[in-house]
């Protein structure tokens, strides 16, 4: 399923974290998962939430730099080797992740990995 995630855009700096979480706490946005990838100098904070719109408006209010991403979000049995099931089928069509997380599931029997191709249609297409 194509989901919309919330990148943000930050210094590695302490406090902008909260500052991030604050703003989204107070437009009554829900995080339902986060990761976190940094350099030495600055983060990107990829989410995933309840409200993406409402997100990305309280953030630039907020002059967080921020922008909404489409990716995918795959749910796999879990259980070893479903990972890589999903890697195969995406190189067998030559399809490109540029990057990946997971997220919660409904259920303890899979898992839910968020996907972000560089053809996001035709993985699309590919996952339904």
């Amino acid at each position: 399923m194509r989901l919309k995630q919330v990148s943000v855009f930050l210094e590695n700096q302490p406090g902008h974290l909260i500052r991030v979480c604050k703003v989204l706490a107070q437009a009554n946005v829900n995080l339902i998962t986060i990761s976190i990838a940094e350099t030495k100098d600055f983060g990107v904070m990829r989410l995933i939430v309840d409200d993406p719109e409402r997100a990305k408006e309280a953030l630039s209010n907020a002059k967080i730099s921020c922008k909404l991403i489409d990716v995918l979000s795959v749910e796999v049995a879990n259980k070893a080797g479903s990972f890589l099931e999903i890697l195969e089928r995406a190189q067998a069509e030559k399809l490109n992740i540029e990057y990946a997380y997971a997220m919660p599931a409904q259920t303890p029997e899979s898992s839910v990995m968020v996907l972000k191709f560089e053809d996001i249609a035709a993985a699309e297409k590919l996952f339904k």
